[in-house]
């Protein structure tokens, strides 16, 4: 069975310089309606090291296809609920 196809992601830095990532996973939260994108460096998501993950609210623009606006996490419960889903999805791909 193959894999589902991941989204790559484009994202800037302060610098204006261009970094990589490839979609870990996303979810929404029903209570809220917010979603969420989970992303790691591409030359880091095949690593076996511990890799550092990168979480974005996002919402995808309407009038363009395959694309999202990402916005910052900003509140403790939301990085609460981020770090919960993390760790529910690192126990399955064990």
């Amino acid at each position: 069975m193959a894999e589902e196809e991941k989204e790559r992601f484009v994202i800037p830095d302060e610098d204006g310089n261009e970094h990589l990532f490839d979609e870990l996973f996303r979810f929404t939260v029903d209570t809220t309606g917010n979603a969420y994108l989970l992303l790691v460096p591409a030359e880091e998501e095949d690593s076996e090291e511990e890799v550092e993950v990168f979480a974005f609210r996002y919402e995808e623009k309407e009038d363009e296809e395959n694309d999202v606006s990402l916005f910052p996490v900003e509140t403790d419960e939301e990085w609460a609920m981020i770090e919960e889903m993390l760790n529910t999805f690192s126990e399955e791909q064990e």
